[in-house]
């Protein structure tokens, strides 16, 4: 009997009506026991029962994990947890169980959930200040070598990626060090913003002497550090600005007797914006620092000592895991801190634990949670105003990656809502408030948080349009309201549309803007109308000249439409190559690409790829599947394999096979497997030159009924007739044998058939019995009559291949039969209506090596062939003089062995060398129609972008999204 659990204690909250109502569930569940959820959930059983024991929140992994296992919605569940995080966020409550003893209460920041009003060891998104130097670790090296480099040169540029550190390297590692080496050092630190000349020459205007030039003031040098460069290329919209204040900043430290050092922090995809500027061109040839991932070492120190400062420790298992996901990757800094103050704030007394970086997110997930969480405590009209707010913050990149625009607070908005979302934001870290500005805390936040990345992909444009009203409304205040400045024709007209169509929050100047603007048009217009009327005269030639425009419009509108179909077939092509090679790896994810690719452009070749993906595969044995055979019922299949075995399958459609038993007792390579018409016996035979029937009636006691010496050395087929009294095989040496099985327990052999002249690969019994068709090495099928199976005949010889025949097959209504081989003529069809004078058909063309086996639909309208090119193709055959094409499966890894129909028609089952059983539906619309129901969860924006970066984000299926 399962113990049951403790009562949950403590005072009412958030955390306990969490935990109350996941033992709820479970309950309802019938209350199995935690080793069972375990087995299920696939995490431990102390990892589950934490969760509903109410010390601490949960991840939401292990949450989802827990409902999964004892049937509940995810979905559900999902909000239900994000709700609970945003609550014990804004109130301040650490989610983890803090442990015995108060912890020791790190911090610096009031106001932030679980900071106790102290020091915080780590700052999470926000770059290291100078005052921050006493937590700065890992980059001692680095800052040598800056500091010597700017020793030996007076212009020096620290370029690294977005997330490598560079803003923590100038502020907590150089610049305590100028300071520190000469005390009377004058260091001056600025970011460019929108008029970075005038901000220059304010800065420069408070230094002693003239204000254009680093002067020499007592003998001590200034240090001029701009930090996030790249605001030069993305914030200051003004090329003559750009060219001012590069030009002034570069001769300010090269113009004679200048004391003046400058160090430029530039982001690595703005480089080439760079190079674009002789005077920065020369700086970057000369001295330049690059910022690049930190060693594992490095990284140890980084989230070890600051800690340490705090008389904190780092579990060691925290400690790999963090070291593990942020080395060489260059941009991961802010995420690795982000994740450690989370951590942190769900620390275990004095320990950082590797529990509490779980229940915070992990490594990816921290920042995305934080950002999840504010996004959740908001109401749905703030939530508006965040999707506002966060994307007036960001300039959408040019050929690099977006970046964060800083903006002045009055941009924003000044409604208490907007203030709400703000301090919120603010609270956790993820916007910076300071003297008038707001900007994102860290760039880190664009790539970590997927709903802000959905928004940029969904209001991209909208955002362009805003931020250019934006710089126009600004630009018009800079010129005292003139109205030359004002919008007009295009740029109004898109402005309307934004202002009336869009949800969109417009300062009261960008207001006033576009109302002038709207204003001045009107005025406009009525002196256009003025004019209009003097134009008339002009309208009937105009008319023709339109008429002629209108039908080279036309033209060039079919031309683009061509474009469109071209581009649309070459992506879809590429896609279903793609989820091809990902159907083995990641099925879902191959099935969703394919029914992209379907939907974009629905050629054969797309059709194909998705009816692959959705093939369902299993590991039937340890060797290759040389043959399979399905039970006349079709609830059981058997196969035969390389491992010395036959195996029994229980089946239920294109659902994954169970394992019924193994057939033993072969000892060397099993060739061939089939049932007899009453499915209660099975023949199979092998390489070890025997064959054995099987009572297979009740598979959990199969028994061995006999054992046949074949008499044709290694046996390479069997065939019942259809009435079950006779089996035939053959095999090596030319030689096909016939038995009297009418008792299957006391086989009677009856004779031979002759006639080829090398090994004999394949074996069939026409729909009525009277006919044998047999196989070889020497390039012929054989006719015999079996009627009296005692006394063959032989009817007709076929030749038409050029090489050996591995596989014969008549079809249902005993007309045609189709042969497998390799060279030139892979698959033929012959009409057999006249036995003694049977007539080729048609030639079957498409695969690209040998073809080892046919097998007929049971309507006889389908033919599938399996070869060592590794596909499995499917014929239409309705007409077999005529045969067509309908589908190519790929999926196996090495050459496709063995092909048979479901008895009902309905399923395709293949064997191959790679040691698998794999299973298609054959009802092509149906498969395609329910191909979502075989993806697990929806396609992710990342993975979108990593196949498909030219097509904007539009998943295929509607699972649950896991970015």
């Amino acid at each position: 009997m399962a113990r049951k659990e403790r009562p949950l204690e403590g005072t009412d909250g958030p955390l306990l009506h969490f935990a109350r109502a996941l033992r709820h569930l479970r309950h309802e569940a019938g209350s199995p026991p935690y080793r069972d959820l375990s087995s299920r959930a696939h995490y431990s059983v102390a990892t589950l029962s934490g969760a509903a024991a109410g010390r601490r929140l949960p991840s939401l992994d292990v949450t989802l994990s827990y409902v999964r296992a004892c049937g509940g919605d995810a979905g559900e569940w999902e909000r239900r947890w994000h709700e609970v995080a945003a609550e014990l966020a804004l109130d301040g409550t650490p989610s983890p169980d803090p442990g015995p003893g108060p912890g020791p209460g790190p911090g610096s920041d009031p106001g932030l959930p679980g900071d106790g009003g102290h020091r915080l060891p780590y700052v999470g998104l926000a770059a290291f200040r100078s005052e921050d130097a006493g937590l700065f670790f890992g980059r001692e090296r680095l800052v040598e070598d800056l500091v010597a480099t700017l020793a030996r040169h007076r212009v020096l540029a620290v370029v690294g990626a977005s997330g490598a550190g560079k803003s923590s390297l100038l502020h907590a590692g150089l610049l305590p060090r100028l300071r520190d080496g000469a005390p009377h050092r004058a260091v001056r630190v600025l970011t460019p913003g929108p008029h970075p000349a005038r901000l220059l020459e304010e800065v420069l205007a408070g230094l002693p002497g003239a204000a254009d030039t680093c002067p020499d003031h007592g003998g001590e040098e200034t240090v001029l550090v701009v930090d996030q460069f790249e605001e030069v290329f993305t914030v200051c919209t003004d090329p003559r600005e750009r060219e001012r204040f590069i030009a002034a900043l570069v001769a300010a430290a090269r113009a004679p007797g200048s004391r003046c050092r400058v160090v430029l922090g530039v982001r690595a995809d703005f480089y080439a914006h760079c190079t674009r500027h002789a005077p920065l061109v020369e700086v970057l040839r000369e001295a330049q620092i690059v910022v690049g991932p930190m060693s594992a070492a490095e990284l140890r120190r980084a989230v070890v000592e600051p800690a340490r400062q705090a008389g904190l420790t780092v579990e060691g298992a925290l400690q790999a895991t963090l070291v593990a996901h942020a080395h060489g990757q260059v941009g991961a800094l802010p995420l690795l801190s982000h994740a450690l103050l989370e951590t942190w704030r769900r620390r275990r007394g004095a320990a950082l634990t590797l529990d509490g970086f779980h229940a915070a997110g992990g490594f990816d997930g921290a920042l995305a949670q934080s950002a999840e969480t504010l996004y959740a405590s908001l109401s749905a009209r703030r939530q508006e105003l965040a999707r506002q707010v966060f994307g007036h913050l960001i300039a959408l990149g040019d050929g690099t990656e977006d970046t964060k625009r800083p903006v002045a607070r009055e941009e924003l908005g000044q409604d208490t809502d907007t203030d709400t979302v703000l301090a919120r934001a603010a609270g956790l870290r993820l916007l910076t408030l300071d003297h008038g500005r707001v900007e994102l805390t860290h760039e880190a936040l664009i790539r970590a948080w997927p709903r802000l990345r959905g928004w940029l992909t969904d209001d991209r444009e909208r955002l362009r349009l805003h931020r250019r009203l934006s710089d126009a409304a600004r630009a018009w205040e800079d010129v005292g309201r003139d109205a030359g400045a004002l919008y007009r024709g295009t740029r109004l007209a898109l402005a309307r549309e934004l202002v009336t169509t869009r949800t969109v929050g417009l300062t009261a100047k960008q207001r006033e803007f576009y109302e002038a603007s709207t204003a001045a048009e009107e005025a406009a217009g009525n002196t256009a109308r003025r004019r209009t009327r003097r134009l008339r005269s002009l309208v009937a030639l105009l008319a023709a000249l339109v008429a002629v425009a209108a039908v080279a419009t036309v033209n060039a509108v079919r031309a683009e439409d061509e474009v469109v179909r071209q581009r649309n077939d070459a992506v879809a092509q590429n896609l279903a190559e793609s989820a091809t090679g990902l159907t083995n790896t990641e099925p879902g994810l191959a099935v969703q690409l394919s029914l992209t690719a379907y939907r974009l452009s629905p050629p054969a070749r797309t059709r194909d790829s998705l009816i692959s993906t959705l093939m369902t595969s299993t590991a039937a044995h340890s060797k290759e599947v040389v043959a399979l055979a399905y039970r006349p019922d079709g609830q059981q299949l058997a196969t035969a394999s390389g491992d010395h075995t036959a195996r029994l399958w229980r089946m239920h459609g294109t659902d994954r096979p169970v394992a019924l038993a193994t057939l033993s007792g072969h000892t060397d390579d099993v060739r061939s497997v089939v049932y007899r018409f009453d499915g209660r016996t099975l023949a199979t035979a092998g390489a070890d030159g025997s064959i054995r029937l099987w009572d297979v009636a009740d598979p959990a006691r199969t028994a061995q009924l006999a054992r046949l010496d074949a008499q044709v050395g290694d046996v390479r087929a069997l065939a019942y007739s259809p009435d079950g009294r006779t089996l035939a095989a053959c095999g090596t040496g030319g030689a096909v044998r016939l038995w009297d099985v009418t008792e299957p327990a006391r086989p009677v052999a009856l004779t031979g058939v002759a006639g080829h002249r090398d090994v004999v690969r394949a074996v069939a019994f026409s729909p009525d019995g009277r006919t044998l068709a047999t196989a070889g090495e020497d390039a012929t099928v054989r006719l015999s009559d079996v009627t009296d199976p005692r006394r063959p005949a032989l009817l007709a010889v076929l030749e038409g291949h050029d090489v050996a025949v591995f596989s014969v097959a008549f079809s249902p209504d005993g007309r045609t039969l189709a042969s497998a081989a390799g060279g030139h003529t892979p698959v033929r069809l012959w009409d057999v209506t006249d036995l003694r004078h049977p007539a080729a058909l048609a030639t079957l063309s498409g695969h690209t090596d040998v073809v080892g086996s046919v097998a007929f639909g049971p309507d006889g309208r389908t033919l599938a062939s399996a070869g060592d090119d590794r596909t499995v193709r499917l014929w239409s055959v309705a007409r077999p003089a005529r045969p067509g094409p309908l589908t190519t499966l790929t999926g196996h890894l090495t050459a496709v062995s063995s092909v048979a129909f479901s008895p009902d028609g309905a399923v395709l089952a293949s064997g191959g060398f790679d040691a698998t059983l794999r299973l298609a539906g054959t009802d092509l619309g149906r498969g395609i129609a329910e191909a979502c129901e075989h993806t697990g969860e929806r396609i992710t924006r990342a993975q979108w972008t990593a196949h498909m970066p030219y097509l904007a984000y539009a998943p295929p299926c509607g699972g649950r999204q896991t970015d």
